[in-house]
């Protein structure tokens, strides 16, 4: 990472925030509710606020009893993650029954913290009380406290999060996204996604979504600490979602200079959780790219909408490493010619040499080698279908196979045709290529046995 192409914290503030950032956009991003009412107005995605708190008086009104059994609160101008409170369940007491026996029910005032802490309504309210008073402000200056729906965390990351909701850290410029990192809580951190309490800072590749190396107290690791969860070669759900989600929050908040806080929704996907107008500087070390020269390419840049944007920054910053970690999450790179095993009705898997066919939608098997493995049963049609090939048009019988590509399990519908004149007695279609580059080099195949025979033998 060369020198000149970091952003330090005097540009950061001079050049960027300060010149592409207005006053009341500032303002905006400095308070979480003000943040959700912009989000909620434009329509980003963003978790509901139950209940807001603005005085003593509404927190004694209250009933608490009514608050859901998992959920956020939160101060609205804290700091680095300090005053927030996020409840995971409802605790449970034990109640004894008539006939002596006892049963585990929801207590109506108590619940368990994702850090396993039990907590009163009582609890809460004292903590709204300080929240309210500016324990947690800028400037500790009065506040306001709200309640919002609870994040859980997505599955791809919960072997990888200690305790706590992972989010993506997206710096956007100009409705460009320019970088972006995951940010995975730690015991350090006890379970809040911040660098500086000892949260993991994991940079992702633009272009792809695919995590590209790590970072934690400014050291590269390879692996979650104290485990063996290896950190790179991540590829994040939705990633295309997650860019333009960030984008529209930066539109919305009419700061162009911004970064966004994403988090991953179990069910309802990418939601924005908060809106920063100096977002920090350690995703340069976490992505070992220096934020000024992405800057710079696109500083002068007409673009056009948030689809616009995202699409030149899948386009010019993706990372040469990116091929290397796709490669080794599962996109494999497949021959013209290819060896498979077709699954037969008796499970036994037979293996045949295939063409890769691009040109063609629909995977095909020859009928009669169908028939042989026992896939031609009625109950195995499973439709008829008008065709058109070299052959000229006509009618086929599709039938479920499933079959096996470089080891990736395949389930299709397959035409029946013949093929007992042709090299192969299948072809392999493109709607069942997905997750893999097909790379037209014989010279690779052409050693083994089985490609030799395919032009040496004789049609009958």
């Amino acid at each position: 990472m060369k020198l000149t192409n970091i952003l330090g914290l005097n540009a950061r503030t001079q050049l960027y925030s300060y010149r592409f950032n207005s006053r009341a956009g500032k303002k905006v991003a400095d308070s979480k509710i003000q943040t959700w009412r912009v989000l909620k107005k434009t329509g980003v995605p963003t978790p509901k606020v139950i209940k807001r708190f603005k005085k003593a008086s509404d927190v004694f009104s209250y009933n608490w009893e009514k608050l859901p059994d998992a959920f956020a609160l939160k101060p609205s101008r804290g700091l680095g993650g300090e005053g927030i409170i996020v409840i995971k369940k409802r605790a449970l007491a034990n109640i004894q029954k008539k006939n002596g026996k006892t049963k585990l029910v929801k207590e109506r005032s108590a619940w368990i913290t994702t850090q396993r802490e039990r907590i009163t309504a009582d609890d809460l309210k004292l903590h709204v009380l300080d929240i309210l008073e500016g324990a947690y402000s800028m400037g500790s200056e009065p506040d306001v406290a709200f309640v919002q729906d609870y994040v859980g965390r997505h599955k791809i990351f919960r072997k990888l999060a200690y305790r706590g909701t992972p989010d993506i850290r997206v710096i956007v410029f100009k409705k460009v996204p320019v970088m972006a990192m995951l940010r995975l809580p730690t015991k350090e951190s006890k379970g809040r996604a911040n660098l500086h309490q000892g949260a993991v800072g994991v940079g992702i590749d633009i272009g792809t979504g695919i995590t590209t190396r790590a970072v934690w107290h400014q050291d590269y690791i390879g692996k979650k600490p104290g485990s063996n969860k290896k950190l790179h070669g991540i590829k994040i759900p939705h990633w295309n979602t997650v860019l333009m989600t960030a984008v529209n929050a930066q539109i919305a908040s009419e700061l162009n200079y911004i970064g966004v806080d994403v988090v991953m929704h179990p069910e309802k996907g990418p939601m924005v959780i908060e809106i920063n107008a100096q977002p920090g500087l350690q995703i340069q070390l976490a992505n070992k790219t220096g934020l000024r020269k992405r800057l710079d390419k696109i500083d002068d840049l007409e673009v056009i909408n948030a689809e616009h944007g995202v699409r030149i920054a899948r386009a010019i910053f993706t990372e040469k490493f990116a091929y290397q970690v796709t490669q080794e999450e599962g996109i494999k790179t497949v021959n013209v010619w290819e060896l498979v095993k077709v699954v037969s009705v008796g499970k036994k898997k037979v293996e045949i040499p295939v063409k890769v066919d691009t040109g063609a939608w629909r995977t095909s098997i020859d009928i009669e080698f169908a028939e042989r493995l026992g896939l031609t049963y009625p109950e195995n049609i499973i439709a008829q279908k008008k065709v058109k090939n070299q052959m000229g048009k006509g009618m086929r019988k599709m039938i479920n196979v499933v079959f096996y590509l470089s080891g990736k399990r395949i389930k299709t519908v397959a035409s029946l045709a013949k093929r007992g004149d042709m090299r192969v007695q299948m072809i392999i279609g493109r709607r069942d290529l997905s997750g893999f580059l097909v790379k037209a080099d014989e010279a690779e195949v052409e050693k083994f046995d089985w490609y030799k025979k395919l032009w040496t033998r004789k049609k009958s």
